[in-house]
């Protein structure tokens, strides 16, 4: 395929070890062959006139543009395949205006490009006494996780990362240069944060509002870990439990817990736990003194104050910390500016392991869950995957806690985003990666638990209930609508607003995107 004449940036064709390097991402281990991740070319724009040009071309051509800034899309959606371009967009907008901070009537916001990622964004922040509520994942770029929601470990206490998007700047499919809020179209704009991402527009940059350390003074967090056992898990479930199955628990806590299969890169998370780790197990470490790294229960515990008077309950944070075989810095429940502690909960690591993967995300909006035996049921169907020792599957498995009429997930129900599913109680995340010959007990693991978690009988859910940043399945989203979206409305609406912002199917590189209205 030839190359687009005028663009400053790079550009890379099928058949070199470059482009085979570029092309790579997240989905490549699992998807790579069945979807057929290869761009006809691929695109990295230095300026937003690259992108225009990019676009004219594609409209030319009666070909689609896929828009990708970090590649973390579990489905391959920031891909496509020839003809089609892939717009990479990881490196374009890192220069020194491409991320501002401003102040105005006592409120701190970000002006900040889609190319930096989660990791980086972080940093800056922190380096400024700021912080936003955002995603785990250090290596996810801000451009697509602003799209999908940005959930992350402040959920419930502050709401989504893209709760707090003010304006979004986009190249539209005609090239025009477009500032979209509320004010201006606000359809559009509620269709981009939560709607299709990627499909609707090249967001370069975005105005989001920040907060800052100096507000909420006394912040407390408490990373703990647990070599893995079924009693500690089941114990920590049923506090998380208790905690979503109360619509009235306090939005000043956070609780998340995450599980994971041996061989996990620890280090990431804690980078001096082989100190640790040698002093107190040498039985870990074989005679060439590489550690075999254990079965783990991650647990992120974090409260916030608001108010003069709110008061942390102890309590709580004993409860959890019973039994942990290690607890982050030298308190148990340390006391940290909040800026800090969104740093404490960043995953360090590109990808949890080197293999492909059967990934599941659930959401339930359920408040019966002790009653309805959903701890025991979880706890079983983890362990009869990750206790077994040569099985050669791997777990990641996250539980997190998000609803609650206090929660600030919940509240933001109804602000101009589209994100769906405010409802929920608990997201639940297990992701099994595995060999060529293990996909079967992979995706049979899955199956089962599809058919008892899932459904009219469902221990966890009584529907379908799945979020776009952790999408999985179908790779034709229109055929699977409902599992994303809460009712038909909705994703007529959506329908509408693509064809508008799309009307020559430039953004429409695959299947995996809300269908344009006829």
């Amino acid at each position: 395929m030839a190359t687009i004449a005028g663009i400053s940036g790079y550009q890379y064709v099928p058949g070199t070890k470059v482009y085979d390097d570029v092309k790579y991402q997240y989905a490549t281990s699992t998807y790579g062959k069945e979807r057929d991740l290869n761009p006809g070319l691929i695109v990295q724009p230095k300026t937003k006139e690259d992108i225009v040009l990019t676009l004219k071309y594609a409209k030319e051509k009666s070909i689609a543009v896929a828009i990708k800034t970090g590649g973390h899309q579990y489905s391959g959606a920031s891909s496509t395949s020839a003809p089609n371009i892939q717009l990479d967009l990881e490196t374009s907008f890192r220069q020194a205006d491409d991320r501002v901070i401003f102040e105005k009537d006592g409120k701190a916001y970000a002006r900040t490009s889609v190319s930096w990622s989660l990791g980086e964004f972080n940093a800056w922040l922190t380096e400024n006494k700021l912080f936003v509520p955002h995603g785990q994942c250090t290596e996810v770029h801000v451009g697509g996780h602003v799209q999908t929601g940005g959930y992350g470990q402040l959920a419930r206490s502050f709401g989504l990362f893209g709760d707090h998007v003010l304006s979004l700047e986009i190249v539209d499919t005609d090239g025009n240069f477009k500032e979209v809020t509320k004010a201006t179209d606000p359809d559009l704009f509620w269709a981009l944060l939560g709607g299709s991402p990627g499909n609707l527009g090249v967001i370069t940059h975005f105005t989001i509002q920040v907060h800052r350390d100096q507000d909420y003074n006394g912040s407390r967090g408490m990373k703990a870990l647990y070599f893995y056992d079924t009693k500690t898990l089941k114990r920590l479930i049923d506090i998380l439990v208790e905690m979503s199955d109360n619509d009235d628990f306090p939005r000043n806590y956070d609780l998340c817990i995450s599980v994971l299969s041996s061989a996990f890169p620890l280090l990431d998370l804690w980078p001096d736990l082989d100190e640790w780790m040698a002093r107190a197990h040498p039985e870990l470490y074989g005679e060439d003194g590489l550690i075999a790294w254990p079965r783990t229960i991650i647990v992120y515990a974090q409260w916030v104050p608001f108010e003069s008077g709110d008061v942390c309950d102890f309590s709580w944070f004993d409860r959890i910390k019973e039994g942990s075989d290690r607890i982050l810095g030298d308190n148990d429940v340390e006391e940290k500016p909040m800026s800090q502690l969104t740093g404490d909960w960043i995953f360090r690591n590109v990808r949890e392991f080197e293999h492909p993967y059967v990934k599941r995300t659930y959401t339930t909006n359920s408040r019966t869950l002790a009653k309805d035996g959903w701890a025991d049921w979880v706890v079983d169907r983890i362990d009869t995957i990750v206790r077994p020792e040569h099985n050669r599957c791997w777990l990641s498995a996250q539980l997190q806690c998000f609803g609650g009429k206090n929660s600030m997930f919940t509240r933001n129900a109804g602000n101009g985003t589209a994100y769906s599913w405010r409802d929920t109680s608990i997201g639940c995340t297990m992701d099994c990666f595995h060999t060529k010959e293990t996909k079967t007990r992979a995706e049979d693991w899955q199956k089962v638990n599809d058919e008892e978690g899932i459904g009219p009988n469902g221990k966890f859910s009584k529907e379908d209930r799945r979020v776009l940043w952790g999408s999985y399945g179908d790779w034709n989203l229109d055929a699977v609508w409902n599992t994303y979206f809460e009712d038909r409305e909705k994703y007529e609406k959506l329908q509408r607003i693509r064809k508008r912002a799309d009307p020559y199917g430039i953004f429409t590189p695959n299947p995996f995107c809300v269908k344009r209205a006829d």
